[in-house]
């Protein structure tokens, strides 16, 4: 987290915007924007992120605003819940920092006909086959290995790989995002370090943030677009959220040292050399973006596994095929990337470069981008919260075209460092305090709880409440976490 408080200009709007004016620091291209309220404000004050907000601005090629989610926090370059379109077209820049590290960190919903009330008294037996079965924890591997020419096909072809080898069905691939992998990735951009890093470790949830949790619809909202999705009331969901794992954090690390050169070679100025970056149609642009495309679709894959083997200890749970339990993939959604998207600027369709940190594509109906069944309703917005308190589905609407170029938030955001929540978290056992909520947490390590309990994050309920107001995304379902696994 940043180290003091922003003490710059922070202009309310309406009641879900505020303004960083150009004028706050000299070399600012746009003004920068962020979406809040006066319950959130304070605590985003308190933190350094939005001077990231106005660094941001200062990126050649940005168009419309720098933009920060009310999930915002400190970030490496970019705030996390920061979002920022470039037009290549006018000397546009790719920047690492914008992406993070953990490339195509998102999250995958998946549904079932299971009323809670049938495993609530058998929960936990449910949570330690998933314990045993997801491999989880700091360097985790897995029991699918990936090199070679191997390696390369899913670099190149993520989820549609595994449909090939039966570990996707077609449905997988049309209800995950960019149908689970980008084209123009290149495997030849991605190290040799970087792919050993990955070689087991596609089908591992990894540690920090990631999880598996088990839970129920606990409320209808919007019954049309909850009726789309598959999502009945009462019934069981399963919530994955995971990354690139090593690999990807490799790609970002081989590009930031590919790039510390370029804001020189090509006469960028920058007010934080975490902000490195280089001309999207550069050599070093496009390489970072194919090798980064390659990170994005392992993740998608990494994912896809995940729920595989979560069905396959459904399976072992209930006696049962998956398909029987009616365990399907509701959609699955990338929030830290860079995607070339059309957009309308100043009533003009342009393509442009957008960097998603820590946000999430929010497409309203009708977009092409919306997989066919759901194009009627629009494309739905996965928001987990902490281990403590609700998630949320949602789904994209017009108001994001609009104003953030299809984005909102991605998460309830944090308001404490890791070492700070291992701080307020000692001589406590999170676990047992979870369990008085009726919620059974199973982690590989007491940092995999501690780091990551109900007070390190904001409220996900008021989060989400801002970007329904703003108009950004609608709230379809809320669900209530029974039981977590991490690393």
């Amino acid at each position: 987290m940043g180290k003091e408080g922003f003490t710059g200009p922070l202009q309310q709007v309406d009641e879900t915007t505020w303004r960083i004016p150009r004028s706050y620091k000299p070399g600012m291209r746009v003004e920068g924007r962020v979406f809040a309220d006066e319950r959130l404000v304070a605590q985003i004050r308190a933190d350094q992120a939005p001077e990231q907000v106005a660094n941001v601005a200062h990126l050649p090629g940005i168009r419309g605003a720098s933009l920060a989610m009310p999930d915002i926090h400190w970030g490496y370059g970019f705030c996390i819940g920061g979002v920022a379109a470039t037009d290549p077209a006018e000397g546009g820049v790719i920047s690492p920092g914008g992406v993070g590290y953990d490339i195509n960190c998102g999250v995958r919903l998946m549904r079932s006909r299971i009323p809670a009330e049938e495993i609530r008294s058998r929960l936990p037996d449910l949570i330690q086959i998933l314990f045993r079965r997801v491999p989880a924890g700091v360097g985790k591997g897995g029991p699918y290995l990936f090199a070679g020419a191997e390696m390369d096909s899913l670099l190149a072809n993520g989820v549609k790989h595994l449909a090939r080898r039966g570990l996707a069905t077609e449905s997988d691939v049309a209800l995950t995002e960019a149908e689970g992998a980008i084209p123009d990735a290149d495997p030849d951009c991605v190290s040799p370090t970087a792919k050993e890093r990955g070689g087991d470790q596609c089908g591992t949830l990894g540690a920090g943030n990631h999880f598996l949790e088990v839970q129920v619809v606990d409320e209808i909202l919007d019954r049309p677009a909850a009726e789309a999705f598959g999502l009945e009331q009462g019934a069981v969901c399963v919530m994955i959220h995971s990354g690139s794992r090593g690999l990807g954090y490799q790609v970002c690390d081989d590009a930031l040292k590919a790039m510390r050169k370029c804001p020189e070679k090509y006469g960028i100025e920058l007010p934080d050399r975490q902000l490195v970056c280089a001309p999207v149609d550069s050599p070093e642009g496009r390489r970072y973006l194919a090798g980064m495309r390659a990170a994005a679709n392992f993740a998608w894959a990494n994912r896809q596994l995940l729920m595989w083997q979560t069905r396959e200890a459904f399976q072992e749970f209930f006696g049962q095929p998956w398909e029987e339990l009616g365990l399907s993939l509701v959609y699955d959604i990338a929030h830290n990337i860079a995607k070339l998207e059309r957009h309308s600027v100043d009533g003009k369709e342009t393509l442009l470069c957008v960097h998603r940190k820590g946000a999430t594509r929010a497409f309203p109906a009708g977009h092409p981008e919306v997989p066919d069944r759901y194009r009627h309703v629009g494309q739905p917005v996965i928001i987990p919260g902490d281990m403590g308190r609700e998630s949320w589905v949602l789904v994209g609407l017009p108001g994001a075209m609009e104003k953030t170029f299809g984005t909102t938030c991605h998460g309830a955001g944090r308001v404490l460092s890791r070492t700070a929540a291992m701080a307020r978290a000692k001589g406590r056992r999170i676990d047992r305090e979870l369990a008085e909520k009726g919620i059974i947490a199973k982690a590989h390590s007491r940092e995999g709880l501690a780091e990551e309990h109900p007070e390190a994050y904001k409220d996900v309920s008021v989060v989400v409440d801002v970007v329904d107001r703003a108009g950004l995304a609608k709230k379809v379902a809320r669900l209530r976490p029974l039981g977590v696994v991490k690393g």
